[in-house]
């Protein structure tokens, strides 16, 4: 392929742009209404916790177990799923996983104590391992590097989306208690895994593999964006040729896993409680009108993630920008400990902290995707998403310890020691940025991200 590429003319910049544009209209929605669907059915049992509880003797602890196993069976099964699709392709791949996993979430209903619980929580991991990767893999085929952290924070939306518009869903799906004899949580999980499979039955029909099959770009299109992300490929490859067995154990590699890992942290840790703590400040129930509350911090990071991507491709600064979100993120979490009982100022520090670890996100997806491709790719974003998500096994367990065992008690919860442990994932993801700085890149890796930046298609 590289000895093909070098015999034709370069690609030409506005037939590139006018299939970019095709892309992102046909591609990103289906992508984003995916991932809006994934996050609220990992994340929907914080509105169940209270009746858990109350009716099925699921405690505080056995939630937070219970939570954190679906990040066990995700990180086992993320590196093969990658590496499968990679090799059957996207469209086929994803069907499979959204279908599986919407029977897994509408399994949930049938909840009757702690070991239903726990094991549908590690079957969902199982079923949705290698979505996100996958996803994050998928746009490669499509985006060039100097505009894919813009796409990249376009399918982000769906994070917020999913808060501001999930949150409701389930917390009005909760008021059908007793419809048809069926309690609320079991409607929120018959519906929100129903709307998984549904959307997986469509899937073949809207994904296309490569700019190559895409019948929806014209010819000229589809050789111009083909060419432009193989140049991208070639120069990878000339940098950096390497196995997806060594990627796994690439120094950087497993670096990048530690910095996911505070942002997933950071995002978890606030995700499976927010709905309690929001409860807990208004005094009111799980429902409706807590879900609008809710929603707040999430609109703020919906137009956070319009605005920032955009600027880290203008600028080229990545690197920079993700450090600064991850900041946001940490001083946002732990200053809203400070007003644990004071609604407004509260949710302002947690939508400062929203915009961080979201917009920190995409950026820093763009990170380790500019130097490796094909199955090294692969198996390096399987390995990054499994090892960073284990931070959302890990927060929740946090929380718990900070606020009832080493500063606070079963009865007498600290939650202010447990917001300030979560805001400490930011801060230390901010470190772990700046010391990439001590990774030296060789001379032809440097040319590689020099003919990616300089190439930019939003000039």
């Amino acid at each position: 392929m590289a000895g093909e590429l070098t015999s034709r003319v370069a690609p030409d910049e506005a037939t590139v742009n006018s299939a970019l544009g095709k892309v992102t209209k046909h591609l990103i929605p289906f992508l984003l209404l995916m991932y809006v669907i994934a996050f609220v059915d990992r994340t929907n049992l914080g509105w169940a916790q209270q009746e858990w509880e109350a009716n099925y003797g699921i405690s505080t602890a056995a939630y937070t177990f219970g939570a954190t196993l679906f990040f066990v069976g995700y990180a086992v099964f993320e590196v093969p799923s990658n590496l499968i699709m990679h090799k059957v392709g996207a469209r086929w791949w994803m069907t499979r996983i959204m279908i599986t996993w919407g029977i897994v979430a509408a399994c949930f209903m049938f909840v009757q104590g702690p070991k239903t619980f726990y094991a549908l929580r590690f079957l969902l991991g199982v079923a949705e391992a290698g979505f996100f990767p996958g996803v994050m893999l998928y746009l490669t085929y499509w985006y060039p590097a100097a505009r894919r952290a813009w796409a990249t924070g376009l399918f982000y939306m769906g994070l917020p989306i999913a808060n501001m518009f999930g949150n409701p869903l389930s917390g009005s799906l909760l008021e059908l208690d007793g419809v048809l004899g069926m309690d609320g949580i079991h409607w929120m999980f018959l519906v929100e895994g129903a709307l998984a499979v549904v959307v997986g039955i469509i899937c073949p029909w809207v994904l296309v593999d490569r700019p190559s099959k895409a019948s929806w770009l014209t010819e000229e299109e589809q050789r111009d964006l083909t060419q432009q992300i193989e140049l991208e490929e070639a120069a990878k490859q000339k940098a950096k040729p390497i196995s997806w067995g060594r990627a796994l154990a690439d120094p950087r590699i497993l670096y990048f896993c530690l910095i996911y890992f505070c942002i997933q942290a950071s995002v978890y840790g606030l995700t499976f409680f927010l709905p309690k703590q929001v409860t807990s400040m208004t005094g009111t129930t799980a429902g409706f009108k807590a879900s609008l509350v809710t929603a707040i911090p999430w609109v703020v990071a919906l137009i956070g993630v319009l605005i920032v991507p955009k600027v880290a491709d203008r600028r080229q600064n990545h690197r920079l920008l993700s450090g600064l979100m991850l900041a946001f993120s940490g001083m946002g979490i732990m200053g809203s400990a400070l007003f644990l009982h004071q609604l407004v100022p509260a949710l302002a520090l947690l939508s400062i902290a929203a915009i961080g670890f979201t917009c920190a996100q995409p950026i820093f997806w763009q990170l380790p995707t500019r130097y490796l491709s094909g199955a090294a790719l692969a198996g390096a974003t399987g390995l990054i998403n499994a090892v960073g998500n284990l931070g959302g096994w890990a927060a929740p367990l946090l929380r718990t310890w900070a606020t009832q065992s080493a500063f606070g008690t079963a009865d007498s919860p600290n939650e202010a020691a447990g917001l300030v442990v979560l805001g400490m994932a930011g801060v230390v993801g901010v470190l772990l940025v700046t010391g990439l700085n001590f990774f030296k890149k060789s001379v032809e890796e440097r040319e590689a991200l020099s003919l990616q930046s300089g190439e930019s298609l939003d000039k």
